[in-house]
């Protein structure tokens, strides 16, 4: 049995960005429309579109954000420490992206592999001397890798959520993994986004919604233990699991059966719960379109920065076009001179910002807010400021 847990309308693929000519073209809207199953308490939505389709011709580079990159470092000083990694050992990453973290392991002089199926994204990865199988992750490529040699430790960052089906993708980190081995996954907290009301970052590219509770069953019936588990800032919220097979873990931290135990405090194990959530995000859109009909009153201008998945998400669903926000920017090179998914605002460069110098920057990646605000603290010489609009509408 599944019930709504919320329903955000019609809304485009939020990474089908849209060139100069494809601007008389139609474009195709999916519904956005997510279901809490009743018996495991998974979130999902439903697969419209393959992920062939999807990641074939990626737009997000993760090393563009100096913070992720940070967070990337430190992980990889943490585990090569934690789990004594010298030359010897194997570390693979799937879905490595751009090459964002192994490329530290790689100035450790590890033996690292990257599987990352967005060729054009893994090309970035090759160019920092990464090697990369260009392909999407299962039991099928799993078992022709441990053929030939098994990973010390497996990675899997902000994928599982992309993951269509999630049994085989365990099953093969359970194929892949060494004995004795460790898998670390990080995914943002379907706590955090309840609590918090992150409603945006539900998009077509995230088919589920892990609390660590769902995860913990997936693992075990897998053969795969979560034996630690740490909470995480990065996405507004995320976990990081340590895993290991079921008959290498001696001990399970108790970090496990304590976050366990805030979840169903917190009320995850309560299905009404998950029918309030859908109450809030109709709260939250009114309040948003509130601050720009007022702004526009008041005949002040918003610009927005970034052009993240999330913040297509937010737009579309809260109807906000370029009447409201006539353009936004992003650094990423790939990105700029494109336009936005469904509402059809132009993306630039960050120095049209400084050019135009509006009264409100619309920070669209509010994860980044902190970044972003010292990147571009001297909007403040001309009495710009920033606005978030999650947890709720705030203008800083």
């Amino acid at each position: 049995m599944i019930q709504t847990f919320v329903d955000l309308g019609l809304s485009p693929l939020s990474n089908a960005f849209i060139s100069e000519e494809g601007l008389c073209q139609g474009e195709m809207y999916y519904p956005l429309h997510t279901y809490v199953c009743q018996n495991c308490l998974l979130v999902q939505l439903e697969e419209f579109e393959t992920p062939a389709t999807i990641f074939s011709d990626y737009a997000y580079f993760s090393s563009y954000s100096s913070s992720w990159l940070a967070h990337a470092r430190r992980y990889v000083e943490h585990i090569m420490k934690r789990y004594s990694l010298s030359e010897d050992s194997f570390v693979v990453e799937v879905a490595c992206n751009d090459g964002y973290l192994l490329q530290y392991f790689i100035e450790e002089q590890m033996d690292v592999l990257g599987i990352e199926p967005a060729k054009n994204v893994a090309i970035k990865a090759e160019e920092k001397g990464i090697p990369i199988v260009k392909e999407f992750f299962g039991t099928l490529l799993a078992a022709q890798l441990a053929s030939k040699r098994k990973a010390d430790v497996l990675i899997a960052n902000n994928v599982l959520a992309h993951v269509p089906d999630l049994h085989d993708f365990v099953k093969g980190l359970k194929m892949l993994l060494q004995r004795e081995g460790v898998i670390t996954a990080e995914f943002p907290h379907l706590l955090q986004l309840m609590n918090e009301n992150q409603f945006d970052t539900i998009y077509h590219e995230h088919f589920s919604y892990f609390s660590l509770h769902t995860l913990q069953h997936i693992f075990a019936v897998h053969g795969l233990t979560i034996y630690e588990v740490e909470e995480l800032t990065t996405h507004g919220g995320s976990l990081r699991i340590y895993a290991g097979h079921t008959e290498d873990v001696d001990e399970v931290h108790e970090s496990v059966s304590a976050l366990l135990a805030q979840e169903r405090s917190r009320g995850l194990h309560d299905v009404d719960q998950y029918a309030r959530f859908c109450q809030q995000v109709k709260e939250s859109k009114a309040s948003i379109l509130a601050f720009f009909l007022q702004v526009k009153q008041e005949g002040k201008t918003v610009v927005g920065y970034g052009a993240p998945a999330k913040g297509n998400t937010l737009l579309n669903y809260c109807g906000i076009g370029k009447d409201f926000l006539p353009f936004t920017v992003d650094k990423s090179e790939f990105k700029q001179g494109l336009y936005l998914p469904g509402t059809r605002i132009p993306i630039m460069h960050p120095d049209q910002i400084t050019a135009t110098k509006p009264d409100y920057v619309f920070i669209l990646p509010w994860n980044l807010k902190d970044e972003i605000c010292a990147e571009m603290a001297h909007i403040s010489s001309w009495g710009g400021r920033f606005v978030v609009p999650i947890p709720h509408i705030e203008v800083l």
